[in-house]
């Protein structure tokens, strides 16, 4: 019975936990509420049996679970009995309507809780990762090498901004939809991108944060199958696709151009594509479409040497159209140097640099390093290089700049 109750945790209680919320109108009470329902199931299930329709059972003994604490809580805080009121109002979640067809719609509506512009960047994730996710305060600390009390206070503060400032827990209307929509992909995409790319610590990736990330963006796209959503979900499979293939044996960093093809996920491959394909037919796109779609060129291309540099640089004019900023505006530069030569794309680069807008970001000098590289300039090469290196902390990028400069 234990693995059955185990089971359903594991399948369920992020789902409950969602209604719970909603119904409760409190993060805490909400996860109290959880947790004795399914102390209670553990009890009751070995007894009674296990019920037909377990999530409604523990949505259902949870309410009331929270309605006995609380009613009990108010003899001595006068204050929550207006919060008891409330939620006996609430219909008996028992019923198929509410437990059922509500479900995925508390999902959706926890997502764009979490990810509310009000809470700091930080928190949005920490409390997306802990709520919607279900990773401990532990785990969440440990995947982004800060300490656990930290997290804690994130998340304790984001939820009391969220109770204060009374942030209601819905999806956005058709009006607002598009701009808190772009906080949610920014969230999860911030997610992926440290487990894809750690910041720190001596691993390249971290596996269980790019996972997790994944996980939130099929979530996503089957609750809101927006374009921008879809076309994330893309962006993210592709760059996974190549994770096998993105260090050594030895855990040094490959780049795209030497990576072994045959260790890329072809299957996860063709099933981005797809997305994207279905992305960029709706016309209502964006720039993570547009990402996605320049590294589905560098997927379908069967080695280095036949990538299609010219579609790849006349996407980035595109996403520059769309929003340009210097990232982009770099990695436009590095396709333009590999269409029409390093010249062409050192000059671009040599631009953006003497603008002082990536004087601080490592990538920017080591691309300029290797254009320079390429062209023989071995002292411009090696000049640039350090710099790259006195601005990253990544021990992985560090060995990997170390080797170029030693090889110069």
């Amino acid at each position: 019975m234990k693995d059955i109750v185990d089971q359903v945790y594991r399948t369920e209680s992020r789902r409950v936990l969602a209604t719970l919320i909603r119904q409760l109108g409190d993060f805490d009470i909400a996860e109290e509420a959880l947790h004795e329902a399914f102390v209670a199931a553990v009890e009751q299930w070995p007894v009674e049996g296990v019920p037909d329709n377990p999530r409604a059972w523990l949505i259902t003994t949870g309410r009331f679970k929270a309605i006995d604490r609380l009613r009990r809580r108010s003899k001595w805080d006068v204050a929550l009995e207006d919060v008891v009121e409330q939620v006996e109002a609430i219909a008996d979640p028992s019923g198929a309507s509410d437990a059922n067809e509500g479900v995925e719609d508390d999902r959706l509506r926890l997502i764009f809780t979490c990810c509310h512009p009000s809470l700091a960047p930080e928190a949005q994730v920490a409390l997306t990762l802990r709520e919607v996710c279900g990773l401990t305060t532990e785990e969440i600390a440990r995947a982004h090498l800060v300490p656990a009390p930290t997290v804690a206070q994130r998340i304790v503060r984001s939820k009391a901004k969220i109770r204060d400032a009374r942030i209601p827990y819905e999806v956005p209307g058709r009006g607002e939809l598009e701009e808190r929509l772009e906080s949610v992909l920014r969230v999860i995409y911030l997610v992926f991108n440290e487990g894809y790319l750690a910041s720190s610590g001596d691993s390249l990736t971290r596996h269980d944060l790019s996972g997790e990330a994944l996980r939130l963006g099929r979530l996503l796209v089957e609750l809101l199958p927006e374009p921008e959503a879809v076309g994330l979900l893309a962006l993210m499979m592709l760059h996974e696709s190549r994770r096998a293939a993105r260090a050594s044996s030895a855990g040094e960093l490959v780049r795209l151009e030497d990576q072994d093809r045959s260790l890329w996920d072809r299957e996860q491959i063709a099933s981005a594509v797809k997305l994207v394909e279905a992305a960029l037919a709706s016309r209502r796109f964006g720039a993570y479409t547009l990402q996605a779609a320049i590294a589905a060129v560098h997927a379908e291309a069967a080695d280095a040497a036949s990538t299609d540099w010219g579609e790849i640089a006349g996407l980035y004019d595109v996403l520059m159209d769309l929003g340009p900023s210097p990232v982009v505006e770099l990695n436009r530069a590095v396709a333009v140097a590999m269409r029409d030569g390093p010249q062409a794309g050192l000059r671009l680069v040599d631009a953006i640099l003497a603008r002082g807008e990536l004087a601080d970001y490592h990538l920017a000098h080591a691309a300029r390093a290797d254009l320079c590289r390429r062209l023989g300039r071995a002292a411009e090469a090696r000049d640039a290089y350090r710099k790259a290196l006195a601005l990253t902390r990544q021990p992985t990028e560090r060995r990997f700049l170390e080797r170029r400069i030693a090889e110069l």
